[in-house]
């Protein structure tokens, strides 16, 4: 029999990983996969450019492979690499008009799916849960 903890932290898992799928098959038709449009909305919602190295962090990889998934978004016409003005040796991601067009079909698509999904759960159990990851997520983030 699993403890509390344990089924917490399966939960947490498997509700984030369905999640992402989910989202990744409704935005399929956007033409990028999930790792790149949640590249794009990382550097999008910085609002100013984004080191490399400050996007694997975000997005929880390592660095070659965003510098993989970067090189696919250059590719792609989606985003531009620019110097640092502080370090020349940090390459800066930064969103191109066509890259800046994508990130908003795919927030106005994401946006539509989070309300559908969410939309007959109760709202202060959802404040609550909201509440209670994001202190978890401060915990971590505190203790890395």
């Amino acid at each position: 029999m699993l403890t509390l903890e344990e089924r917490f932290t399966a939960a947490l898992h498997n509700a984030a990983r369905c999640w992402r799928q989910a989202l990744d098959r409704h935005l399929k038709s956007l033409g990028v996969g999930q790792a790149g449009w949640m590249a794009i909305a990382m550097i999008a919602k910085a609002g100013q450019p984004q080191s490399q190295t400050d996007l694997a962090h975000k997005l929880g990889v390592e660095d070659p492979t965003m510098m993989s998934m970067i090189d696919r978004l250059v590719k792609a016409g989606f985003v531009t690499r620019q110097p640092s003005a502080t370090d020349r040796r940090v390459k800066l991601a930064v969103l191109t008009a066509d890259g800046l067009a994508l990130y908003r079909k795919v927030k106005t698509e994401a946006d539509a799916f989070r309300l559908e999904f969410l939309a007959d759960v109760d709202k202060e159990k959802l404040r609550s849960a909201t509440e209670m990851l994001e202190a978890l997520d401060a915990a971590v983030e505190a203790r890395l």
